[in-house]
């Protein structure tokens, strides 16, 4: 799929999400007002964390879709990163507060009202989000967005917090049990902060430029590997920024190659890895057989040693 067909899908699971936060907004705030249920008031706060980070969301893949220009040539693709980064820290702010907020009503002693407006509001919440998240799924299948995983990850959560409201308000107003509400409260405040926790991963390690995964490595050595004039491979160096990946290696040929037959070479070579790793970018420098540039881990060839 072509670079500006995931911009465009990127852009439109970001418009669907900021849709539906902001429905949810208005029908979480008028239940959190009538109920008085500190479960549906954080359940408010992480939508309103939603909005603001899809928001981000928008403007992180929004950037990220933009082309390589002259201050930036490997493209944009860390702004989905930095995107998520600040999400993360949405999360973690509401966290906090909603569990400060959570103790405080548990040692007051506060009472919910009109459970079947807040139930209904969940109920219609849980609806809505179910169908967002299918097309995310979508989305994330097709471009591999770090920024719309992240906001994916927000929206999972949520039909955790959304069921969690209802059983804080069945348990408070039904069964009597005072102490629900603020206890899932403070749950919810947990969840939150291992979301913010885990979501932050993939987001550092983009940031970090760290490799590929070990198996991604092995099928890509293994593919490099099968051109016939190829006598080693070394330096391999592999990141991801944004939907993008990048990878660029040393390639030991014959030293009584033409500069001409060399290049043929490294076309051949670029040619089969992108039949099998589509839209990687790939940089190649050739060398002379038995040549070594840096000594090292760096220097060894990996197709007679594995060393990826």
């Amino acid at each position: 799929m072509a670079q500006h067909d995931h911009s465009a899908l990127n852009r439109s699971a970001a418009y669907a999400s900021i849709s539906m936060a902001l429905l949810l907004v208005g029908l979480k705030g008028w239940a959190a007002w009538t109920t008085g249920s500190t479960a549906m008031l954080g359940s408010l706060a992480d939508t309103l964390l939603d909005l603001l980070a899809s928001l981000a969301t928008l403007a992180g893949v929004w950037v990220a879709g933009m082309p390589a220009d002259d201050n930036h040539r490997f493209g944009h693709g860390k702004a989905e990163a930095l995107s998520a980064m600040f999400q993360v820290l949405l999360i973690g702010a509401s966290a906090l507060a909603l569990a400060v907020h959570s103790v405080q009503q548990l040692m007051s002693g506060e009472r919910t009202g009109a459970a079947g407006d807040g139930i209904l509001v969940s109920l219609i919440a849980i609806a809505g989000t179910l169908a967002l998240l299918a097309w995310q799924q979508y989305v994330i299948r097709q471009t591999r967005s770090v920024a719309i995983s992240t906001d994916h990850l927000h929206y999972k959560s949520d039909l955790l917090l959304n069921v969690a409201v209802i059983v804080a308000l069945l348990l408070d107003q039904y069964a009597g049990l005072t102490r629900a509400d603020p206890l899932f409260g403070f749950g919810i405040a947990l969840w939150l902060g291992w979301g913010a926790y885990h979501a932050s991963e993939e987001a550092i390690e983009q940031l970090m430029d760290r490799e590929w995964p070990e198996d991604k490595k092995a099928r890509f050595v293994e593919v490099l590997g099968r051109h016939p004039e190829l006598r080693g491979v070394h330096d391999l160096r592999t990141r991801t920024s944004g939907n993008r990946d990048f990878v660029q290696f040393h390639v030991w040929v014959d030293g009584n190659m033409t500069v001409t037959q060399a290049h043929r070479v490294m076309d051949e070579i670029e040619d089969k890895l992108l039949a099998e790793f589509p839209e990687v970018e790939i940089l190649i420098h050739p060398d002379p057989e038995g040549h070594v540039d840096e000594r090292g881990v760096a220097g060894r060839d990996i197709l007679q040693d594995g060393v990826v």
